[in-house]
């Protein structure tokens, strides 16, 4: 008989991975990746994003393991290994990543409660505003209470985004037509794989593969609950390997019922509109239910973590003091406060772009980039320098890989949203200036490497502008 002792085997620990990587995303992720890549170049897509998230889970992990002093998050790891600038930017490149997302979530969110209330058009209009705009204060004030998930609330929220992918999955199975799939296979001029435009189509998938599996860092937190420590290694593999298979049937398996050009044209949530071609109304009704269910449950998450992680920072003395800030109840009155109103005033976006959530998921996920590569970086200088325990190549080997990743990664978000990118990180630096003078009380900003690249931005940032004013630069 197995024994009840409050602690997790293997089995349960894989679940707990998939439940935390699966998101909202992945309701629409066949239309994303259709828009401009065809079924070989994302089989190959997601062949480099399994290689390169395995060795981005097993960094985070080893990291975890080796300093767990560094317990203020992944962004913690830049400035243990490159200096204050470079923390303070991987902090902030987290959190614009934590409240950017939200506004995805917010359109992602209106554009499934449309298909039952029909005023909220696409989930881009005013009212969809103003609704999101409710449930986005409703959220705050409950935070702002003391109120947390409780762990059947989660529960829920995990079935219900699992019943529609699984009942997705199965349903296009059966669909599934060879001739479909394999016709414009390579998606290229002659019709045959021609290498280099096939990777540009590899590349314009990353960004849509790390929306999907952002949060991946927040698998090693269940180390402490398993039964088994040598377990967690083998659950983060394991856990992230079934959401890659998932990831995969669910885009693979779609190019077998729709043609490329007709899923690149589909709705958001584009699974819930393939479904209803497939089988009817109740298909749309059941993915949108769910899809409704999922992102309220995870953007009340995300709102709690982009409120707690400048606040969590800056009692590290990784942001300015007056994100510490707490009210009666111990909750971080300043941080969600300021983040909130970020996401409140990004939202009238909807009115300018019709691709919202396009806009936001890919600079939410360029943004992130920065935490994650800091981290791949410091976990090879780490290994090469500092751990002389057992396993110390196979760590140095998971470095490089991750750091290969990570600068792929960079290059494939593409120039576009690099400089869009600058414009935000820009911003930050008086944020750190003011972080350093005020409440580090430093004699001395930025050191000589530091400036450099603070100027950089700056130039980029101008330049973007510039760019914005005269169509050189595009969203």
């Amino acid at each position: 008989m197995k024994e009840r002792d409050g602690k997790l085997g293997l089995l349960e620990l894989v679940g707990l991975v998939v439940g935390s990587i699966v998101g909202g995303g992945v309701f629409n992720l066949m239309h994303d990746m259709a828009v401009g890549a065809g079924a070989g170049a994302i089989i190959i897509g997601w062949v480099i994003t399994a290689v390169g998230m395995v060795m981005l889970a097993l960094t985070f992990q080893n990291l975890t393991m080796k300093r767990p002093d560094l317990d203020a998050g992944v962004y913690s790891y830049a400035e243990a290994g490159f200096g204050k600038y470079m923390g303070f930017n991987s902090a902030w490149g987290y959190w614009l990543s934590a409240w950017l997302g939200n506004v995805g979530y917010a359109t992602l969110l209106m554009s499934a409660v449309a298909y039952f209330l029909p005023v909220f058009g696409d989930g881009q209009n005013i009212w969809s505003i103003i609704a999101a705009s409710f449930i986005l204060w409703a959220c705050h004030f409950m935070i702002l209470r003391g109120i947390e998930s409780a762990s059947f609330v989660n529960t829920i929220i995990t079935i219900a985004k699992l019943i529609p992918i699984f009942l997705f999955i199965v349903i296009v199975l059966f669909a599934f037509k060879m001739n479909m799939f394999t016709s414009d296979f390579w998606y290229t001029p002659s019709g045959k794989f021609e290498f280099g435009s096939v990777m540009a189509q590899a590349k314009s998938t990353m960004l849509v593969t790390v929306w999907v599996f952002i949060g991946i860092e927040g698998a090693v937190v269940f180390s402490g609950r398993a039964r088994k420590r040598s377990d967690v290694g083998k659950a983060t593999v394991l856990g992230i390997i079934t959401v890659i298979l998932i990831y995969m049937l669910i885009t693979l398996l779609s190019f077998g019922v729709m043609s490329r050009a007709g899923l690149s044209h589909l709705t958001q949530p584009a699974m819930a509109e393939l479904l209803q071609s497939l089988v009817g109304k109740w298909g749309a009704m059941v993915v949108n239910g769910g899809l409704i269910i999922s992102v309220v449950g995870a953007w009340l998450s995300w709102t709690m973590f982009a409120g707690q992680l400048p606040y969590e920072a800056a009692k590290e003395g990784s942001f300015p003091k007056i994100f510490a800030k707490e009210n009666k109840n111990g909750a971080p009155i300043t941080s969600l406060t300021v983040t909130n109103i970020c996401v409140e005033i990004f939202m009238f976006s909807y009115l300018i772009t019709a691709s919202a959530y396009n806009f936001f998921y890919s600079i939410a996920s360029a943004a992130i980039l920065i935490p994650y590569a800091f981290s791949a970086f410091y976990q090879l200088k780490y290994s090469v320098n500092d751990d002389h325990g057992k396993g110390r190549m196979g760590n140095i080997i998971v470095g490089v890989i991750s750091s290969i990743y990570a600068c792929w990664l960079l290059f494939a978000a593409g120039t576009n949203f690099l400089l869009l990118m600058s414009l935000l990180f820009a911003a930050g630096i008086p944020v750190f200036w003011i972080l350093q003078k005020k409440d580090n009380h430093a004699k001395k900003v930025f050191g000589p490497i530091e400036m450099t690249l603070a100027i950089f931005i700056v130039i980029a940032a101008i330049y973007t502008i510039y760019g914005l004013i005269v169509g050189k630069v595009t969203f």
